[in-house]
């Protein structure tokens, strides 16, 4: 697991994604556009089996982020396909839009890349999340594709986002 230590001297560090902390995020609420990323109770999420209620997935594709003080900040998800670790993410609601943004995210990537160094790194945005956008490509995302995804709430449009730590087009 890696520790990070940002340009403010602040640090976050990943670790197992315990029990307790897969809990608390379930208690997470985001605010009108972003609820969408709310998850179900952790009653729902144990009962079914789902994501990180499954102890296996957990344990598998689930880490914490904490910060220096042992605080759960967020998660991440690293889903691995052929050649390719997909990442999930979320940051805790109240931390969200104070500028912590891009020094979760260059853990996250320091992360996926030390677990499966010869994997492309991705995610997926809805189309109209552009503050997470900006900070993705702040961070060295680029965008790749945009699609419909099927979901259970119905069809989404988002971009696919590649992590390209060197510019694309440098001359």
């Amino acid at each position: 697991m890696n520790l990070i230590r940002t340009a403010n001297n602040s640090s976050f560090t990943v670790t197992a994604l315990s029990p307790q902390q897969a809990e608390e995020l379930c208690s997470w609420r985001y605010e009108p556009p972003f609820d969408f990323y709310n998850w179900s109770s952790w009653e729902v999420m144990l009962q079914l089996g789902l994501e990180f209620g499954d102890p296996e997935i957990r344990e598998k594709q689930y880490c914490a982020v904490v910060d220096a003080d042992g605080e759960l900040i967020g998660f991440i998800q690293f889903f691995p396909l052929l050649g390719v670790t997909r990442i999930g993410l979320g940051m805790r609601p109240d931390l969200c839009g104070h500028g912590l943004g891009l020094q979760f995210l260059q853990t996250i990537i320091a992360e996926g890349i030390s677990r499966a160094p010869e994997d492309i790194l991705d995610l997926e945005v809805h189309v109209w999340n552009l503050r997470a956008i900006r900070t993705y490509e702040k961070a060295g995302f680029v965008i790749t594709d945009t699609y419909i995804r099927r979901t259970v709430d119905g069809p989404i449009e988002v971009h696919c986002m590649t992590y390209s730590p060197e510019p694309m087009n440098a001359s």
